[in-house]
């Protein structure tokens, strides 16, 4: 299992309930329309995972493609969206094969911390192609290496208490210490970057970037990047 098996499958470790998952995407799809440029704007969405509430992010603009690696979550959501017209759910490859310029908003929320830093740096090309020349790409919950596992686990139960799930949110903390989440963390790794050393890699990737003030979602001890492309590629 890769960790696109892991999150292909429900099970309590990613969400310790109904309500973390639908409370989890409505907190970012909330925070993601305050960066659409204008209700006109095409955004892309990289990695969105289940996006419960990507009809909010819709709403904001004039479409929303979504970009989904896991087969299973990606037939869902054709399922869930089918009716709506202003969401697309596509595979990776369909979305680098668009034309140049195609978003105005590129948006990679929790994705980064899972890819090495080869596929990282691949897909900064392929976003670089696919934002226009006066657009952003939007990279979120960059995971910071000092205490990143304890700071997931404060901010979750912080989370929990202020929306109504603590006790199921320590109950998945605990399954999670036997889940195949600590085998995949072994075998695969993940991704941490300094702010600095983030900054540098989309500078080097055609960017010129800053970190926003906020990050997206409920973990504020991780950080959110806006780059907009300064050079062809």
């Amino acid at each position: 299992m890769d960790w696109i098996g892991f999150y292909d499958f429900k099970h309590s470790v990613i969400y310790v309930n109904a309500r973390h998952r639908d409370v989890h995407y409505r907190t970012i799809a909330e925070d993601l329309r305050v960066h659409v440029p204008s209700p006109n704007a095409r955004v892309l969405d990289y990695g969105c995972g289940e996006a419960t509430s990507a009809a909010l992010l819709a709403d904001a603009c004039g479409h929303l493609t979504m970009v989904e690696a896991a087969p299973n979550v990606r037939a869902a959501l054709k399922a869930r969206y089918e009716a709506n017209p202003k969401i697309s759910v596509m595979t990776p490859e369909e979305a680098a094969a668009l034309p140049p310029a195609s978003f105005d908003l590129i948006v990679m929320h929790s994705v980064a911390q899972y890819l090495s830093a080869a596929e990282l740096d691949r897909l900064l090309g392929v976003f670089h192609r696919l934002v226009k020349p006066d657009g952003v790409v939007l990279i979120g919950d960059i995971v910071p290496p000092s205490f990143a596992a304890p700071a997931a686990a404060i901010a979750l139960l912080r989370f929990g208490l202020a929306n109504g799930f603590f006790w199921a949110a320590v109950g998945g903390l605990i399954r999670i210490l036997v889940s195949d989440y600590f085998q995949l963390k072994k075998t695969h790794g993940l991704s941490h970057y300094e702010e600095a050393a983030m900054l540098d890699r989309l500078r080097t990737a055609g960017y010129a970037p800053e970190r926003a003030a906020h990050n997206i979602g409920h973990n504020q001890r991780r950080m959110t990047f806006l780059a907009r492309p300064v050079t062809a590629r």
